[in-house]
């Protein structure tokens, strides 16, 4: 019982912390644009913890602002994966030999691109921006939970509960709601929420190269691209601050998924 306290005290302090992250670069967002020429290029003090870029601008506001954008980004892209994710799977699992092939097929192909080709070519296409970058994220990173989400409907499938439904007469729709959902469910959870931190890094990978949210949009990929200009003049703090920052968001959505999968996962339950 304690193990299982901490755990889900564990995941409720990132999702804490990850709302507030939201809600505060929310709130700063347009603060974090606002230019002070006096004010440019200082170092980290008290009254700029990150330190100030070459406009003047407060980079712990921008910080913020930009985690900001890159999770609700990131949020979005994962949701819609997990969506196809989950259409998918199922599909292969209960669709019958020619579809469980065509999706197999379809699996493998997108997973032997690697992703960050995949995600410039697609975020290209569609003319870059916030739309290119969410749809780019949400159609290559479906594939694995796909596969975990085929796997589990195969297994409760064959399960005798499901069984001993079908010999009391209940239909495949009935047996889908009551019994497989149920079943997948859990997974499928934690395979949306451990979506978040790839969905993440691979928006601001490609904003960093040029090809996701466009520069006057506050997002951790643009901060780190533009300081690239600046290392060479000492301006460090520009990409120390905020690259922590996208790693610190990253490891409390992993936290997070980490602390869920053992609450819901019967193997874990009992360490």
């Amino acid at each position: 019982m304690g193990n299982r306290a901490l755990t889900l005290a564990a995941l409720a302090l990132a999702v804490a912390a990850l709302s507030a992250v939201v809600v505060s670069g929310a709130l700063v967002a347009d603060a974090a644009t606002a230019t002070d020429f006096s004010q440019k290029n200082l170092a980290p003090s008290w009254a700029h913890p990150f330190g100030t870029d070459w406009m003047g601008r407060d980079m712990l506001l921008r910080t913020l602002a930009g985690l900001s954008t890159s999770v609700l980004v990131g949020l979005l892209a994962a949701g819609v994966s997990a969506a196809i994710a989950l259409v998918l799977g199922a599909a292969a699992a209960l669709g019958g030999r020619r579809v469980d092939a065509a999706v197999t097929w379809l699996i493998d192909l997108v997973m032997g691109v690697p992703h960050i080709v995949l995600l410039i070519l697609v975020s290209f296409a569609l003319g870059k921006g916030a739309l290119g970058v969410t749809v780019g994220v949400a159609v290559t990173h479906w594939p694995s939970l796909a596969r975990v989400v085929r796997a589990e409907i195969l297994q409760c499938r064959q399960s005798a509960f499901v069984a001993t439904a079908r010999k009391l007469g209940q239909g495949p729709v009935r047996i889908a709601t009551r019994h497989m959902l149920p079943y997948v469910l859990p997974q499928f959870i934690v395979g949306l929420i451990l979506l978040f931190p790839h969905a993440i890094l691979h928006e601001a990978a490609i904003t960093f190269l040029g090809f996701g949210l466009p520069p006057e949009q506050p997002a951790i990929g643009v901060i780190l691209s533009e300081s690239m200009g600046y290392l060479s003049a000492g301006m460090w703090w520009l990409a120390v601050f905020p690259g922590l920052a996208l790693i610190a968001c990253v490891l409390l959505f992993d936290g997070a998924g980490s602390s869920l999968r053992k609450l819901v996962d019967p193997h874990s339950a009992q360490e």
